[in-house]
């Protein structure tokens, strides 16, 4: 698996840009803006982009999914209860002060267990609410540290925000011990946002993380 972090819009999400290196079939994970430069790296790597996946459905995670699916035809993923949950017009108008697009309609749903396949690459979708209802994190362990894309779950010594409608701050904290921090402590974690750094290991974040103490 190929991964590629590329830091978009006006929020500073962390995209990522995840390929089988043999297949070259590709996925885009939280297109946060910058559709352009996305774009870009698609066609300078020759990638067939199948995917676009949602950690969760927040506006500076998704604004960016109706450009690239119409550049590239590629099906939206989401959670289950945050395809539900944003499609609602009171949720929309809670975070319509964000001035960002929401995500065109979801092509795909998923829950907790179930996998996402790029060519000969798996990633397996863990339920980790608590940012919002739907939020998931995705878990490859094909490499010999294993990657975790954890969204807005888990920064770099520190978490998601729980004070948006939907978020529910002692769900995070079970989300990430129950799910999270029983995967291997060499486990990459490739988190939403670079605030505290671009990456971190699920052993640091274990030790160090002042959240989760």
């Amino acid at each position: 698996m190929k991964i590629e972090q590329i830091t978009v819009g006006t929020m500073g999400v962390c995209c990522y840009l995840v390929s089988c290196e043999k297949t070259k079939k590709a996925a885009l994970i939280d297109v946060g803006g910058d559709e352009d430069r996305v774009l870009a790296a698609i066609e300078k790597a020759g990638l067939d982009l199948q995917y676009i996946i949602a950690t969760h459905g927040h506006p500076d995670h998704v604004c960016g999914n109706r450009r690239i699916q119409e550049a590239t035809g590629a099906k939206i993923i989401m959670h289950a209860l945050d395809a539900e949950f944003f499609a609602k017009a009171e949720v929309k108008d809670h975070f319509s002060h964000l001035g960002l697009e929401f995500s065109p309609p979801v092509d795909i749903t998923v829950v907790d267990g179930d996998t996402i396949n790029i060519g000969e690459v798996v990633l397996k979708v863990l339920h980790t609410p608590g940012h919002t209802p739907g939020g998931m994190c995705l878990y490859n362990n094909d490499g010999p540290d294993g990657d975790l894309f954890t969204g807005d779950t888990l920064f770099v010594t520190a978490v998601g925000r729980t004070d948006f409608m939907g978020g529910n701050h002692q769900d995070l904290l079970n989300s990430i011990r129950t799910k999270l921090f029983v995967l291997p402590d060499e486990t990459i974690v490739w988190p939403g946002h670079g605030y505290g750094g671009d990456r971190s290991h699920i052993g640091f974040e274990k030790r160090a993380n002042p959240f989760l103490k």
